[in-house]
């Protein structure tokens, strides 16, 4: 779940795309331009525009992603949806609606005709009357407002069942991207306000009942109940856990103490923020996706940043040994220090490590992974996953528990693997997301199994990289292209059968390698 400097390639690639506006539709095309199953970018009244012919027939929608603006013609079409090539939002290819996360708003639709060999697009149609009000349980609690809770009451209001839901969240923020916290929020690329998620004005207006700032103390699952630690009782039919997880620390002395910080929420990234501005050295412990985002933000805001951990090479478990190599390089280019070992001690202004080195450091960044938090779900007599499985809340393939009604998505949810024997459990934005949008589909009615493969994205100083499938212990890596060009396609197979594709400059083969494993 993690887009360190994104936004610099993005306003990049933002430009570029721009430069070629294309035909302007309006005056109409040939037909024999756009072929089946093609997308061609064009404008209408000066607006991005593309025309899609798929399997629904011919199309012409708005050309940005609504996650976060990326041209979609640079993307796929495959299986009836359009799939951005940033962040692999998917859109239907005959409606226009987002159809999976991290994009929630639909693509504007515009009017489009096709006569005598030519292609011409109007202005933009009306929106499609809303469907009728389908059979949901009465009373839907949802737990947790991060990117499962969330996407699980936005799919709910978007058919017409907000007034049904009640979304609970601990923090007193409204609900917010947290995947900017550790990025650009925290590197100062953008405004706190920024941050907030702008479909919860949507929620809102479609009567989900949101509950910020409050704490669940109990789950009384034959009452079918959940009570606050204001002592109020709220009545579910159905409920929903996506409390997410919580990051882990160490007993190490010193760690204690409060220019110690983990990074897991704005108040989080406040904290930090605050620290920064009045330090010139940190120390991140830890080289996990989190603990050199922080890395990146801060070395971004001019401080100096030391980096200790285990192995030399960070993230060697998830991208590879040469990929890890890789990211370290890019962040050594660009002044970040590694440290291979552990910190012994932090007196407050200075670390001591396990060599007798001494780090001086205004203030301490943990990056050391996150535990799944399943008391509520462990006293609510909820069967769990084991540490082997991945630990976590034990889920079918339709995400539902152990107890009929009762629902867990997101970083706190073990479900069966896609292919082969098996448990795991994901720790992705994305990939929480779309387990709260397909609990909302079973809730509806019309949710099977959940089959989405697992997808994240990061970049690293302008590098940016996608990772498309699971992989748990490498077994073997095969590599087309180079690191050194920092452009390739590393495939990625474990000892259990599972599989992931790394890419770097290759968004389109990420797309078509996510398409086809999920067919």
């Amino acid at each position: 779940m993690t887009q360190i400097w994104l936004e610099g390639f993005q306003t990049r690639a933002g430009r570029m795309a721009e430069a070629n506006k294309g035909p302007d539709f309006t005056q109409g095309i040939a037909a024999s331009d756009l072929a089946p199953g093609a997308m061609l970018r064009g404008t209408v009244d000066g607006a991005p525009v593309i025309l899609v012919r798929s399997e629904a027939g011919l199309r012409a929608f708005s050309a940005k992603c609504t996650h976060l603006g990326a041209m979609l013609d640079t993307g796929l079409l495959a299986g009836g949806e359009i799939r951005c090539p940033w962040h692999h939002a998917r859109f239907s290819a005959d409606t226009g609606e987002a159809v999976a996360a991290p994009a929630f708003a639909p693509l504007g639709c515009y009017r489009v005709e096709e006569r005598d060999g030519r292609i011409v697009v109007g202005p933009k149609s009306e929106s499609a009357p809303p469907a009728p009000k389908p059979q949901a349980p009465e009373r839907i609690v949802i737990l947790g407002a991060g990117a499962a809770g969330f996407a699980c009451a936005f799919e709910l209001a978007r058919h017409g069942v907000g007034s049904q839901v009640t979304l609970i969240g601990e923090e007193a923020d409204s609900p917010y991207d947290r995947t900017f916290c550790s990025k650009q929020y925290l590197a100062g690329k953008k405004e706190r306000d920024g941050v907030r998620l702008r479909e919860t004005a949507f929620l809102r207006e479609s009567g989900v009942e949101l509950r910020m700032g409050e704490r669940v103390a109990a789950i009384d699952a034959t009452g079918r109940n959940v009570r606050l630690e204001s002592g109020e009782a709220l009545g579910f039919d159905a409920l929903v856990i996506a409390t997410g997880a919580s990051p882990q620390r160490l007993d190490t002395p010193g760690f204690e103490r409060d220019n110690v910080f983990v990074l897991r929420s704005l108040a989080d990234a406040d904290r930090i923020i605050a620290s920064a501005s009045k330090g010139k050295r940190a120390l991140v412990v830890g080289s996990s996706f989190i603990g050199l985002e922080a890395a990146a933000s801060l070395r971004g805001r001019g401080l100096e940043v030391d980096v200790v951990a285990p192995s030399a090479v960070p993230m060697r478990k998830v991208l590879g040994e040469e990929v890890g190599a890789m990211v370290r390089a890019i962040h050594e280019e660009n002044g970040v220090r590694f440290h291979t070992g552990k910190v012994r001690s932090y007196d407050g202004a200075t670390a001591l490590l396990e060599d007798g080195t001494s780090l001086p450091a205004d203030f301490v960044v943990l990056g050391l992974g996150v535990s799944p938090r399943v008391d509520l779900a462990a006293e609510a007599g909820l069967d769990l996953a084991s540490k082997e499985e991945g630990g976590g809340i034990r889920v079918d393939a339709r995400l539902e528990t152990s107890q009929t009604g009762i629902f867990a998505a997101g970083d706190v949810a073990n479900l069966p693997k896609r292919t082969g024997e098996g448990r795991q459990r994901i720790e992705h934005w994305v990939h929480a997301e779309r387990q709260g949008q397909h609990v909302a589909r079973v809730l509806l009615g019309h949710g099977q199994r959940f089959e989405d493969v697992p997808f994240f994205w990061t970049a690293h100083f302008g590098t940016s990289l996608r990772y498309v499938g699971h992989a748990d212990e490498i077994a073997d890596a095969r590599m087309d292209g180079s690191t050194e060009a920092r452009d390739f396609a590393l495939r990625l197979t474990d000892r259990q059968g599972g599989e992931a594709l790394v890419t770097a400059k290759r968004d389109k083969v990420a797309l078509q390698v996510e398409a086809d494993w999920e067919r």
